[in-house]
C-alpha cells in the first residue's frame, strides 16, 4: 500500500508541475522569454485552415497549395496536451522576420497553378476558408481569397474567384517585446489554370504604448460579453434564487412545523389522538420505507460520486481560470480540465463508496470500477466516434495516437488509483448506516396519484428553473465556443454556477417533498433525474442554437457539434443530478429526524 501511495504521489506531483508550466499567467516565460534585440529572428508559425462557418472542420495549413518550406521536414512546435486535443499543429513557415526591421514586398514563392491547384483554391474560397498564423504566440487570421457573384440577369456569367497574394503585416512593439500583429490580405488575383502567381509579404514595425501584460486584451469582445443583457441575466437569476429559497423556507418549513407539532404533543386525550391518527397522511406515513436502498444502488452511487467530483472540478477550473487567465494560452483550459479531473477523482470514490456502504451495498469493487469508468467511458465512446470521422476527413481534429496514450496513462495511473483510494476511505469513514428511521421488512404499497405527482413528471419539470437560471449564460458559452469568441468573463460563470447549485437544490427539494406527500418513497432516482433534466433542456436549446444561430453545414461539423454538446450535457446532467440528490438527501434526513419512528 505504501508503494502505491508513493507512486500515486509521484504522478500527482508530475501532473501538477506539468500543469503549472502550461499556465502563462501563473508561471514565468515558457520556451521563449518574449524579448528580442533589434534584428533577432521571429518565427512565423502556420497552423491550420478550414471553412469559417465550421469551426471544428480544420485541416493542415499545407492542405492548400500555399508556399511550402524548403526543408523536407520543417520544424514543428508541439504544445501541451490541451493544444494537441484542440487540433493545433504549428509549422515553421521559414519566412524571414526580423525584430523591428521592415520588409518591403519580399517574394515568398512563385507558383504556377495547375487544374488541381485551381480547384482546391476555388473550393476553399467559395467555402470562406480562413487560416491561422502565430507570431510570438499571438494569433493572426486571414481569408484565402474572395469571389464575386454575377448580378441577376447576366447570362452565361460565372462566379469570379480571386486569391490574395500579398500579406501585409503591421507589427507593434514596446521596447523589446512584440505587442500586436495585424494582417491585411491584398492584391486579389484571379484563379486561372496555367498562370503564375507571386506570393509576397510586407512587414512594417511601429512602436506602441500598450504594455506586454495587456497585449491579449485586443482579442476580447467587451461589448459582447459585458453587454447590459449579461448583467441583467445575472440579476434576474439572483432574484430567482431569492424567490426560490424564500418559497422553500416559507411553505415547506411552515408545513413541517405544523407536522412536528402533532408529534410533539404528549398530553393529548384519546379522542384527539385518534383523530390525528386517522388524519395521518403524506410524507409521515412512509417513514418506514423512505430510507430503503434505491433500485440499482451501485449505479446510483457511481453517478452521485461522479457528479460530486464534477461539481468540485468545475469550481476549481473556474477559479484557476480567474486567477491564471487561462484564456490567453492555447489549450490551457482543456489541460486544466484533464489534470483537475484526474486529481479530483478521490472525491468521486469517497462519495460513491460512502453512500454505497451506508445502504448495505454488496459488491463495492463493482461500484468503484463503475465510478472510475462511467463518465470517462461515455466520453471515450463519443470521442472515438468523432475521431474516426476526423481521420476519414484527414482533419487536424483527429487526435494523434500518442496523445491518446498520454490521456489513457493519466486516467489509469492517476484517476483510477485515486478512485480506489477514495472508495476505501469513504467506506471506512462514512460508510456506517445512520438513518433516522428503521426500514420496515415489508415495503408499503404506493397508492395511485394524479399524473402531475408521478416521478416522471416531477423529474421532467425539475430542470426547467435551473435551465432558466443559466439560459443566457449558455448563449455566451455556446457563442464563444462555436463562433470564435474568446470567453474571459469567468467571474460571471462562477456566479451562474453558484446560482445553478442553489436553484437545483431548491427545486429538487420541492419535488421530493411533493413526491413523499404523495406517499411515494422512491425519491432517490427522482431527485437525481429532477436535477439531471436540466441537461436535457440545454441539449434541446443546442438544437435551436445550431439551426438559428450558426451557419454550420456538412456531416463533419454536424457530428462534432452534437457530439461535443452530448459530452457537455452528459457531464452537466450527472453534476446537476448529484447536486439535487445530495440536497434532497440532507432535506429528507432532516425532516425525519424530528418525528417518532416506529
Amino acid at each position: 500500500m505504501g508503494f502505491l501511495l508513493a507512486r500515486e504521489g509521484m504522478f500527482t506531483c508530475l501532473l501538477v508541475m506539468a500543469f503549472c508550466c502550461t499556465l502563462p499567467g501563473l508561471a514565468g516565460a515558457d520556451e521563449y522569454d518574449h524579448r528580442y534585440a533589434i534584428g533577432d529572428p521571429l518565427i512565423l508559425w502556420v497552423n491550420k485552415v478550414g471553412p469559417y462557418n465550421n469551426p471544428q472542420e480544420t485541416y493542415n495549413y499545407h492542405t492548400l497549395p500555399f508556399c511550402r518550406p524548403s526543408e523536407d521536414k520543417p520544424k514543428h512546435k508541439w504544445g501541451g496536451l490541451g493544444e494537441v486535443l484542440e487540433g493545433n499543429e504549428l509549422i515553421n513557415s521559414q519566412i524571414d522576420f526580423r525584430f523591428r526591421m521592415d520588409v518591403q514586398k519580399k517574394l515568398i514563392c512563385s507558383t504556377t497553378l495547375d487544374e488541381k491547384m485551381v480547384k482546391k483554391f476555388k473550393n476553399a474560397v467559395k467555402h470562406h476558408y480562413w487560416y491561422e498564423l502565430f507570431i510570438d504566440d499571438l494569433p493572426i487570421w486571414g481569408f484565402v481569397g474572395e469571389f464575386v457573384t454575377p448580378e441577376k440577369g447576366e447570362k452565361g456569367a460565372e462566379d469570379q474567384v480571386f486569391i490574395y497574394t500579398h500579406r501585409k503585416f503591421d507589427i507593434n512593439y514596446d521596447g523589446e517585446q512584440v505587442i500586436q500583429v495585424n494582417l491585411t490580405s491584398e492584391n486579389p488575383v484571379p484563379l486561372v489554370a496555367g498562370s503564375t502567381v507571386d506570393f509576397v509579404y510586407t512587414v512594417k514595425w511601429e512602436p506602441t504604448d500598450i504594455k506586454f501584460s495587456k497585449r491579449f486584451e485586443r482579442y476580447l469582445d467587451y461589448n459582447f460579453f459585458e453587454h447590459q443583457i449579461h448583467w441583467f441575466s445575472i440579476f434576474n437569476s439572483f432574484m430567482m434564487v431569492i424567490f426560490l429559497t424564500g418559497l422553500v423556507s416559507m411553505i415547506l418549513m411552515r408545513t413541517l412545523r405544523n407536522d412536528y407539532a402533532k408529534y410533539a404533543r404528549e398530553e393529548d386525550d384519546i379522542e384527539t389522538l385518534e383523530r390525528d391518527v386517522s388524519e395521518e397522511s403524506g410524507w409521515k406515513l412512509v417513514h418506514g420505507d423512505v430510507f430503503r436502498p434505491a433500485q440499482h444502488l451501485t449505479l446510483l452511487s457511481a453517478v452521485i460520486g461522479t457528479g460530486a467530483q464534477l461539481a468540485v472540478l468545475v469550481f476549481f477550473v473556474i477559479l484557476t481560470a480567474i486567477v491564471g487567465m487561462l484564456w490567453a494560452g492555447r489549450g490551457t483550459i482543456v489541460t486544466a480540465f484533464i489534470v483537475c479531473y484526474a486529481l479530483t477523482s478521490f472525491i468521486a470514490g469517497y462519495v460513491s463508496g460512502g453512500y454505497h456502504a451506508r445502504n448495505d451495498g454488496g459488491n463495492w469493487i463493482k461500484c468503484m470500477v463503475i465510478t472510475g469508468c462511467l463518465f470517462p467511458g461515455c466520453c471515450f465512446v463519443i470521442a472515438f466516434t468523432l475521431n474516426t470521422i476526423a481521420i476519414f476527413y484527414h482533419s487536424l481534429a483527429a487526435v494523434p495516437f500518442g496523445t491518446m496514450v498520454v490521456v489513457f496513462l493519466i486516467w489509469s495511473l492517476v484517476s483510477l488509483p485515486l478512485v480506489l483510494f477514495g472508495t476505501v476511505i469513504g467506506r471506512n469513514w462514512s460508510g456506517v448506516p445512520d438513518n433516522p428511521c428503521r426500514v420496515k421488512t415489508i415495503p408499503r404499497p404506493i397508492p395511485e396519484k394524479k399524473w402531475y405527482l408521478t416521478p416522471t413528471v416531477v423529474s421532467t419539470l425539475g430542470g426547467l428553473l435551473p435551465f432558466g437560471s443559466i439560459f443566457i449564460e449558455m448563449y455566451f458559452i455556446f457563442t464563444s465556443f462555436w463562433n470564435y469568441k474568446v470567453y474571459y468573463v469567468y467571474g460571471f460563470m462562477l456566479l451562474v454556477f453558484i446560482i445553478l447549485i442553489i436553484v437545483t437544490i431548491c427545486v429538487t427539494i420541492v419535488g421530493t417533498y411533493f413526491l413523499l406527500n404523495a406517499e411515494n418513497y422512491h425519491w432517490q432516482w427522482t431527485a437525481f433525474f429532477s436535477g439531471a433534466s436540466t441537461a436535457a433542456y440545454v441539449y434541446l436549446y443546442s438544437i435551436y442554437y445550431f439551426a438559428f444561430k450558426t451557419k454550420m453545414t456538412g456531416f463533419f461539423q454536424t457530428c462534432f457539434y452534437f457530439g461535443y454538446t452530448a459530452m457537455f450535457c452528459l457531464g452537466l446532467g450527472i453534476m446537476c443530478g448529484a447536486i439535487g440528490f445530495l440536497g434532497s438527501s440532507v432535506f429528507v434526513r432532516r425532516i425525519y429526524r424530528n418525528i417518532k419512528c416506529d
